[in-house]
């Protein structure tokens, strides 16, 4: 046992401080002894004690050094001494040296304050995993929370269970859109071309058939007029696939928005039914002016704000509208 001597103040109160043992390793507990010799008329506290934590303790040091609450004997003694004895366990959390300062005892009239005590504290050398003997568990806190409870690989691998969620979520959102639509993502419908872009599109690839250039003027009228009867339905919902030349020109002369430019068609049908039913063969310049007229009928006739794409196309055929009148006169 280290035991000091007392620093008398007052000759009606003696604190002595000692501990049980000078050297004790990181986290044991020690027991710090405190002993009071009064009068039995003074009557005092440890100040300090009064400052106990919800945990019951005290701390010094900024909280490296823990003091437990003390248990208090009393002894009366002849001559009316009182003798208080309190021994209060002392618990270390960082090594080294430490010098505890005096324990004061407050009476009414003066303040007594007991001797300093050392204690030195031996760190643990132990490995990551190594077992340390002797030392408790740690214990669960008295008001358990619904996080306490939780086992520790259920806790920490909470990411896993938020993608768990999430998958479940998806899964219940694409399957209810699956049974609605038929597909698990719907997507946004693309714009469709304008009617003018296909239709000179489709003509720059005939052209690039060379089809009368070889001798094949009867297919190369053939889809001339498919191309144009696919515009005239798309552009102005004329069905034109099931209607004759004569119906298509009547059609045509019924309908404000394409009657000035029904003399381009009217070329273009009168050519394509001499050379489909009467088998006559086309001067090379028909078959030139027959494509010029397709593509003049088509730039003649393109919406007043018109595809930026169908600009771009038109710009290599070989008659542009500028050339030519209205209606298919030169």
């Amino acid at each position: 046992m280290a035991l000091a001597l007392s620093m008398p103040v007052s000759s009606a109160v003696k604190v002595t401080a000692s501990l049980d043992s000078a050297s004790i390793m990181m986290g044991r507990v020690d027991t710090l002894r405190l002993i009071v010799d009064r009068d039995e008329s003074t009557q005092g506290v440890f100040p300090l004690f009064n400052k106990v934590m919800p945990g019951g303790y005290v701390t010094l040091f900024n909280d490296t050094v823990e003091l437990g609450s003390p248990v208090v004997d009393t002894v009366r003694r002849e001559g009316g001494r009182i003798i208080e004895r309190l021994r209060v366990p002392v618990q270390v959390f960082d090594s080294g040296f430490y010098r505890l300062p005096p324990f004061v005892y407050l009476t009414a009239a003066d303040s007594v304050g007991s001797n300093e005590v050392e204690l030195t504290v031996v760190p643990v050398k132990v490995g990551e995993n190594d077992a340390i003997s002797d030392y408790r568990d740690i214990s669960d806190p008295s008001d358990r929370s619904f996080w306490d409870w939780m086992p520790d690989w259920l806790y920490d691998l909470w990411w896993l269970w938020i993608l768990l969620i999430a998958a479940v979520v998806a899964a219940v959102y694409f399957g209810r859109k699956y049974r609605k639509t038929g597909k698990f993502i719907t997507l946004p419908d693309r714009p469709q071309p304008k009617p003018w872009t296909v239709a000179l599109t489709r003509l720059e690839e005939l052209k690039a058939k060379n089809l009368w250039e070889n001798g094949m003027e009867k297919e190369y009228f053939t889809q001339l007029t498919d191309i144009l009867r696919d515009y005239l339905y798309a552009r102005f919902g004329i069905n034109a696939m099931e209607m004759t030349s004569r119906q298509i020109m009547q059609t045509l002369a019924d309908q404000a928005d394409v009657r000035e430019h029904r003399g381009y068609v009217r070329k273009i049908l009168d050519v394509a039914d001499f050379v489909k039913f009467a088998k006559v063969r086309p001067l090379p310049a028909d078959n030139v002016e027959a494509y010029d007229n397709a593509v003049n009928f088509v730039k003649e006739t393109i919406e007043k704000d018109p595809d930026p794409i169908a600009d771009d196309r038109n710009s290599d055929s070989s008659v542009t509208a500028s050339e030519v009148k209205k209606g298919g006169e030169r």
